[in-house]
């Protein structure tokens, strides 16, 4: 008997079911079009990155607040810049892997580890996946939940995000979970020609512009894809400190 057979029989909890329930708002509500971004949401138990307190919460469509006065972003927003990242899905995993053999052969760097959710999304995308965090706990206790879930293909290490990782560049694509008043030139600079950086961007710390940039030969195109609202980016190159 396969995985999938197996998968299909066994029961199903509460948060599967759930989960199974958000996959189908974002793809309905919002118009998420990648089938590959929505089953990793269907496989990410997002109720395994938020506080006990909140696990009754994790499959509502809204931030929620983790230690050290951070946040988990809302489902949406996690779909949404996934998918503006624009993966290319160019080598294939078996039927109901959940890490198994990449889907995509992208380096991607994520700014801003937080809990660790939308690197667990990325990881079941793409290659490898870098990602920063300059709080000490958060990427302490990121490490250990994806260890856990058995992902294994994210590096996550404590530093300036906003500088990124140039020993590790160029990256094809980089996304930013926290909000910057101006686009990290270094970020920039680490980008692969065609590769894609989803940031949100604004010098209001409540208001921001999602925003992708491409690289091209000859420089850059930007895309703006409405307004949203993260915690700061604190670094050389974002904010310099938290309010």
């Amino acid at each position: 008997m396969n995985n999938a057979a197996l998968y299909s029989q066994r029961p199903r909890d509460e948060f599967e079911i759930l989960r199974e329930k958000m996959v189908a708002y974002l793809r309905e509500h919002y118009g998420i079009k990648d089938e590959r971004v929505l089953e990793a949401m269907q496989k990410v138990p997002r109720e395994k990155f938020v506080p006990e307190a909140l696990k009754s919460q994790a499959y509502k469509d809204n931030a929620l607040p983790i230690a050290a006065n951070q946040t988990i972003s809302q489902p949406f927003i996690v779909a949404k810049m996934t998918e503006l990242l624009e993966l290319s899905y160019d080598a294939f995993e078996s039927p109901g892997s959940f890490v198994g053999r990449p889907k995509s052969r992208s380096r991607v760097l994520e700014v801003g580890t937080g809990s660790g959710y939308q690197a667990a999304i990325l990881a079941h995308l793409t290659r490898m996946v870098y990602s920063i965090e300059r709080i000490p706990q958060l990427a302490h206790e990121a490490r250990k939940r994806l260890e856990s879930l058995g992902i294994r293909n994210v590096v996550i290490k404590c530093s300036d995000g906003s500088l990124g990782w140039e020993i590790q560049a160029p990256f094809d694509a980089i996304i930013v979970t926290a909000a910057s008043p101006k686009i990290p030139t270094p970020l920039l600079s680490q980008l692969k020609i065609g590769g894609r950086l989803v940031i949100p961007v604004g010098e209001d710390r409540n208001c921001q512009r999602l925003i992708r940039i491409t690289k091209k030969e000859s420089g850059f195109s930007v895309e703006d894809f409405g307004a949203c609202s993260f915690v700061p980016l604190i670094g050389e190159h974002g904010w310099k400190q938290v309010q």
